[in-house]
C-alpha cells in the first residue's frame, strides 16, 4: 500500500512519518551536528565540516519519536561507512544467538529463504547459513566484505523494483530481518512495500531496534544522531504495520545498544497475538512513555550529566592527569559534540585494531582515532568510556590484561570504576 507520508525528503520533518500528524512536540535539541559516522582522514576545522540539525520531537497523537530534521539515506550511509558488527566479539555472539532461535521459533530449513535488510557484514546471516538460503542487501562497501565471507549480498538500497527482481531469482522470503536497521531508514513505505512483495504469505518480519523507554529511562541521549530518523516504542510500531497488509504478534525485549525491542510481525493476519504485546504495551502506559513529565525530566538530566563529566575533566586536567577516549561507536559523536569535548580535552580514542575507523578523526572535535594498543603503552590516567553501555565487558578485559586506570562511565550516572 503506498502512504505517502511514510516516506520522506531530506529536511525537516513537519508531520509524524507514522500517523501524519502535525500535532509535534520537541523533547531535546542537541544543536547542529556532523553526521555521526562521516568520519574525516584529516584535521578539519569546525566551521568547515558540514553539520545539519539534531533534535528529537515526539508526535502527541501515536506517540512515536522522531528527529526533526533528516539527511537524505544516500548521504548518511556513504560508501565508506565504516560500522561493522563482526568485529564486536559481544555482538557476534548476540547476533549468531538470535539466528538459532529464529530457525528453532520458524522451523526454518535447508529449503527456507532468510533475508536481511542492511545486512553490513553478513554477522547475523552468518548464523543462517548452515541450516537455510540467504541473501542480504547492503547499500555500504561493508556488502563485499560479507560476498568475501561467502555471504550473498546485493549492494543496494530496499525498493520495490529490487523486491521485485529478487522475488524472480530466489523466490519469496520464509523470513526478513531487520536488525538495528529498521529505524534508520527515511523511505519506510519503500521499505514496507517491499517486505510485502518479499514475504511469502506464512512468513514473518523480524525487527530489532533501541527502544524508546529504555533511552528514557538510561539517559541514553547520545543514541540520538541522524542515522536514527526514528526512536521505537510499540504503540506507534503497531499503528504502522496497520497501514499493511502485515500485523505485530509478539514482542521481545532485548540487550543489544543498551537497551533495544524485538517485534516480530506476520503476514498471515490468523497467527495468534502474543500475551507478550498487551504486557508491553501495559508497561509504557504504566512508565508515562507518554506523558510531558518523562520528557521534562530527561531533558533537565542530560544537561545534568553534561555539567558533570565537564567539570571532572576539568577538575583532573587542573591535577595534570591525563584523560583519553576509548571505543568509538557513533553515538560517541553526539555526546563529544552536544558537551563540546575536543582534542584539546581528549587527545584521542582507543579502538579495537579490527576497526574501520582506525587513522580517522571525528569531526568538530577532531579526536584522533588509534589502535587501542596504545593504553597499554601510555597506561593514562583515566578512561572515558564512549560505549558506556558496553562497559563492563571492556573494563574486565582491560583489567585483565593489567591495565591500571580509572574508568569514567559517562551514563546514565556518572561513576568511576
Amino acid at each position: 500500500m503506498n502512504i505517502p507520508h511514510h516516506d520522506v525528503k531530506s529536511g525537516y520533518l513537519k508531520h509524524c512519518q507514522i500517523c501524519n500528524s502535525k500535532k509535534l512536540k520537541t523533547i531535546i535539541n542537541l544543536g547542529k551536528q556532523p553526521l555521526a559516522d562521516s568520519l574525516l582522514k584529516k584535521k578539519i576545522p569546525k566551521k568547515k565540516v558540514k553539520r545539519f540539525p539534531l533534535g528529537l520531537s515526539r508526535c502527541l497523537d501515536c506517540g512515536l519519536t522522531q528527529l526533526n530534521y533528516v539527511v537524505s539515506g544516500e548521504v548518511v550511509y556513504h560508501k565508506k561507512y565504516p560500522y561493522r558488527p563482526g568485529i564486536t566479539k559481544n555482538l557476534k555472539d548476540y547476533q549468531n544467538q538470535l539466528s538459532s532461535n529464529l530457525i528453532k521459533q520458524y522451523f526454518l530449513n535447508k529449503k527456507s529463504l532468510v533475508i536481511d535488510i542492511g545486512s553490513n557484514d553478513g554477522t547475523l546471516l552468518s548464523g543462517f547459513k548452515k541450516k537455510c538460503k540467504i541473501l542480504g542487501i547492503e547499500p555500504t562497501n561493508t556488502a563485499k566484505i560479507a560476498r568475501t565471507n561467502g555471504i550473498n549480498t546485493i549492494q543496494d538500497f530496499t525498493n520495490e523494483k529490487l523486491a521485485k527482481k529478487i522475488v524472480n531469482k530466489y523466490g519469496k522470503a520464509d523470513l526478513i530481518t531487520a536488525t538495528n536497521v529498521f529505524a534508520h531508514m527515511a523511505d519506510l513505505g519503500k521499505v514496507l512495500r517491499s517486505i510485502e512483495i518479499l514475504l511469502n504469505d506464512n512468513g514473518h518480519f523480524v525487527l530489532e531496534n533501541h527502544y524508546l523507554l529504555d533511552i528514557i529511562k538510561d539517559l541514553q541521549f547520545d543514541s540520538i544522531y541522524h542515522e536514527h530518523v526514528r526512536t521505537y516504542s510499540l504503540k506507534p510500531i503497531i499503528k504502522l504495520f496497520s497501514f499493511y497488509d502485515l500485523k505485530v504478534i509478539k514482542v521481545e525485549r532485548a540487550s543489544r545498544y543498551g537497551g533495544n525491542i524485538r517485534v516480530h510481525v506476520a503476514k498471515n493476519f490468523n497467527e495468534k497475538i502474543h500475551q507478550s504485546v498487551q504486557n508491553t504495551l501495559d508497561l509504557e502506559e504504566n512508565f508515562g512513555l507518554y506523558k510531558d513529565f518523562v520528557y521534562k525530566k530527561f531533558s533537565k538530566d542530560v544537561l545534568r550529566s553534561k555539567k558533570l563529566l565537564l567539570n571532572f575533566i576539568k577538575k583532573i586536567k587542573l591535577q595534570k592527569m591525563s584523560i583519553v577516549g576509548k571505543s568509538c561507536p557513533a553515538r560517541a559523536s553526539t555526546l563529544l559534540n552536544f558537551y563540546g569535548i575536543t582534542n584539546k580535552q581528549i587527545p584521542y580514542i582507543a579502538e579495537q585494531p579490527t576497526s574501520l575507523k582506525l587513522g580517522h578523526y571525528l569531526p568538530v572535535s577532531n579526536i584522533p582515532i588509534v589502535n587501542s594498543k596504545i593504553l597499554m603503552k601510555e597506561r593514562p590516567n583515566y578512561v572515558l568510556i564512549l560505549a558506556w553501555h558496553l562497559w563492563k565487558p571492556i573494563v574486565k578485559k582491560w583489567k585483565s590484561r593489567g591495565l591500571k586506570t580509572k574508568f569514567i562511565i559517562p551514563l546514565p550516572k556518572f561513576k568511576i570504576v
